[in-house]
């Protein structure tokens, strides 16, 4: 049996402590060996940090290393928010298990001369914060500290193997990889003689672990670890600048200057998922939107993990949960995938969405007789385009879910109404542009009746904007049905075909009814095809996993015949759920058009 990897990272560090001298305690005791472990100082600088500090701090305390080596730095000032209430309380609940505690805070000023906003960096805001990194270096270094780790409270450690992993590979400066919700990071792969930043080939295939290692690099901020032992690091400061700096006035830039000139070489590393960064805000936007973006990288964690968690030891501030104006919203989940059902929960109530949950019929529970008795049959001539199978039940119990929707919409006189499947990824700004969109509509006058939130666009023309409402297209020949805003005439419409006699996926019938559909064949068995769809563009939700990722799952393709339990299908052959050329376009976070900066 394999030792947990957090066993082997201890041992290897205990071994190469063995070869540093002047540590203490004796190494062939448990106890020596608890007190062989380096003694570490983290600096938590904080301001405006109310969106992330619960989750920052959660990280934090969740670290595998024993608390009693381990003492915090901590300052905070110019905060407008409660920033200073959340860390003094967490201090409270948690700083007599930690080796020491330094706590520095300054309620006023609560801004900066000549700053336009709490996101705007002024030359003074820059040396305030050099001269706040200097002292934590200072204190550590007073302190006979072994490491200084210095994170930003908009870094999420969430593994909690990180600092061990960090002090293991024994270099002077370095720095876990972090993710954004972009190609954002905390490293440079290359500098300009003037100090500015320099695309390179390495970025991209460093930031999505196309090269797996640790790497030499001319930066890292936000979060890394020095090593005080070292030589070479005696001589490094954030503050002042090094005599001969003329690099641009930044406290990172500082530091990765003063690393260059002292000899000493900085790493990262990408072995590992070690946590995430948030995408700052630019210099103009607020701490709202600040915020909205945190609760994006939340959702991102969520799908992709590890999760973030908050801390218990800090008041969360409460949720407002609504319909977002929408007279109601359908989670549709399949009773036995509860870990969706829970990521679905769980990211609604960070944008504070509150769902109906609708237990999805499940295909896979049904037999022929079951299928019959609920009046389904095939719609005559179908056959998937691609690999050439017929329905499957998946499909069947994916296409009852939604009509059964429409059936309750119709019923309960629903106005509008959103509708989701449990594999949506969010995009940023979700509740913001959908509420405007829907802001926008009625301003318009538009007529409509289902608008595609979530799709993959079959074929690749342009399609036809719409005038008077933004990021708005007629929706030609579409698939998937994940997420959706739908009318009460619309699902009326929907009703009214009497689907489920000549039944075909679900994503190949809603073309079908708008007329968009390239079978003429299909189109002929439904009379009425005039539903009046749209789509966002681009678009506000995605599937979490495309065929070929490794977590993907999909309960319609992996299925068997709709009415043969023996033929079994998966997704081989079929298009549908593989990531589309156009899928992406205009996604917000994940264009290669912008800027790792």
């Amino acid at each position: 049996m394999r030792p947990p990897a957090a066993a082997l990272l201890r041992c290897a560090l205990l071994l190469l402590l063995r070869g540093c001298p002047g540590q203490e305690g004796d190494a062939g005791s448990p106890a020596g060996q608890q007190q062989a472990l380096p003694t570490v100082v983290i600096a938590v600088l904080a301001r405006n940090s109310e969106h992330s500090l619960p989750h920052y701090l959660g990280a934090l305390e969740r670290l595998d290393y024993p608390k009693e080596r381990v003492s915090l730095w901590c300052a905070t000032d110019h905060n407008i928010d409660n920033t200073t209430e959340i860390l003094w309380e967490w201090l409270t609940a948690m700083g007599k298990h930690y080796r020491h505690i330094e706590w520095k805070s300054v309620e006023e000023p609560s801004s900066y001369p000549d700053e336009l906003g709490p996101k705007h960096w002024t030359d003074e805001r820059y040396e305030h914060v050099m001269r706040l990194k200097q002292e934590a270096l200072s204190f550590a270094r007073a302190k006979g500290a072994d490491y200084l780790l210095l994170t930003d409270t908009d870094s999420i450690l969430t593994n909690n193997q990180t600092l061990t992993f960090l002090i293991s590979q024994n270099k002077s400066v370095i720095a876990p990889m972090l993710d954004s919700q972009t190609y954002y990071s905390n490293f440079w792969c290359g500098i300009t003689p003037q100090g500015y930043y320099r695309r390179t080939a390495d970025y991209f295939p460093t930031k999505n672990r196309q090269r797996v290692g640790c790497f030499a690099v001319p930066m890292v901020y936000a979060t890394f670890l020095l090593d005080l032992r070292k030589e070479g690091t005696s001589g490094l400061a954030f503050h002042p600048p090094h005599p001969s700096y003329t690099w641009p006035f930044d406290d990172i830039i500082v530091f990765a200057y003063a690393c260059q000139a002292a000899g000493v070489q900085i790493y990262v590393c990408n072995q590992e998922r070690f946590g995430y960064i948030n995408v700052p805000v630019k210099s103009h936007q607020t701490l709202e939107d600040e915020r909205i973006n945190f609760v994006h990288l939340i959702l991102e964690a969520m799908v992709d993990g590890p999760p973030m968690y908050p801390s218990e030891h800090v008041s969360l501030s409460p949720k407002h949960l609504g319909k977002v104006g929408f007279d109601e919203i359908f989670l549709i989940n399949l009773v036995r995938r509860p870990d969706r059902r829970q990521r679905m929960l769980s990211s609604l109530y960070e944008l504070e969405i509150d769902p109906l949950v609708v237990d999805a019929v499940d295909g896979s529970a049904l037999n022929s007789s079951d299928i019959k008795i609920l009046g389904v049959d095939l719609l005559p001539g179908y056959y998937d385009p691609f690999s050439g199978r017929t329905l499957t039940k998946g499909e069947v119990g994916c296409f009852l879910s939604h009509y059964y929707i429409w059936k309750e919409i119709v019923a309960r006189g629903l106005e509008k109404s959103v509708v989701f499947e449990d594999d949506v990824r969010f995009e940023g700004y979700f509740k913001v542009r959908l509420t405007r969109l829907m802001e926008e509509l009625e301003w318009a006058q538009l007529d409509w009746d289902l608008i595609y939130l979530g799709r993959k666009q079959v074929n690749s023309e342009d399609e036809e904007p719409v005038e008077d409402v933004r990021n708005l297209v007629v929706a030609e020949y579409s698939y998937w049905t994940l997420a959706y805003v739908i009318s009460q005439r619309g699902a009326q419409k929907l009703v009214t075909a009497e689907p489920l006699s000549k039944m075909l996926p679900v994503d190949e019938f809603l073309p079908i009814m708008s007329d968009k559909h390239p079978n003429e064949d299909y189109k002929k068995h439904f009379a009425n095809r005039d539903l009046v769809v749209y789509s966002v563009h681009p678009l506000l939700a995605h599937p979490t996993h495309y065929t070929g990722d490794s977590k993907w799952l999909s309960d319609t393709e992996t299925s068997t015949i709709w009415d043969d339990d023996s033929k079994k299908t998966d997704w081989s052959g079929s298009q549908k759920t593989l990531k589309g050329s156009r899928s992406n376009a205009g996604h917000s976070f994940r264009s290669t058009s912008r800027d790792e900066l």
